[in-house]
């Protein structure tokens, strides 16, 4: 009895060995290949942004279908800061009582703001300058990626753990900087 129940479990991690590790390499790999894909999207999305000095919707839309390429849902987040400068008084009220300096601060622009003004509720085409959203040079642009499902290699490793990651980003991606031209 003992050694067919030991054979049983040899066959068993043969079997793991054999085709369960292949596979979960086999997803660790297209993990990877996902991360490349979204790694060259968001770049050049947000090399584009910076370079134009503005987001269109055909632009995010480009991004998009690039990213669903991977099989993946992604959660997208962009922020916008654009910077604004104050004249330092030392007596508000006077004009006359100005310091020579200037205070410098962001106002941020996050994703919600910026999808509300690419895709207003209206008929416009997608092309249309209303729908693009400005940014000025000398603000700053980031966009971060990451996947928001499991991917098949999160689920093998969750099964050959026999636990629960908690966390599911496999494919991250952050990426920006400083708008660098006014292309309107």
């Amino acid at each position: 009895m003992e050694s067919s129940i030991s054979k049983i479990v040899g066959v068993f991690i043969a079997l793991v060995l054999m085709f369960g590790y292949p596979l979960y390499h086999q997803a660790l790999r297209q993990d990877n290949l996902s991360q490349i894909v979204v790694h060259s999207a968001v770049t050049e999305f947000v090399d584009a942004a910076r370079t134009k000095g503005y987001i269109t919707p055909q632009m995010y839309q480009d991004l998009t279908s690039k990213l669903g390429a991977t099989g993946n849902q992604y959660q997208i987040e962009m922020e916008h800061l654009h910077k604004k400068y104050y004249p330092i008084y030392g007596d508000p009220a006077d004009p006359a009582d100005f310091k020579n300096s200037f205070t410098t601060f962001f106002d941020g622009h996050y994703t919600d703001e910026i999808t509300k003004m690419m895709f207003p509720d209206n008929n416009r085409g997608l092309d249309d300058v209303s729908r693009r959203y400005v940014m000025v040079e000398g603000d700053f642009f980031t966009v971060k990626v990451k996947n928001i499902n499991r991917t098949m290699a999160t689920v093998l490793q969750d099964f050959f753990l026999n636990g629960n990651t908690g966390d599911n980003t496999r494919v991250f991606m952050s990426y920006g900087g400083m708008i660098i031209n006014e292309d309107y």
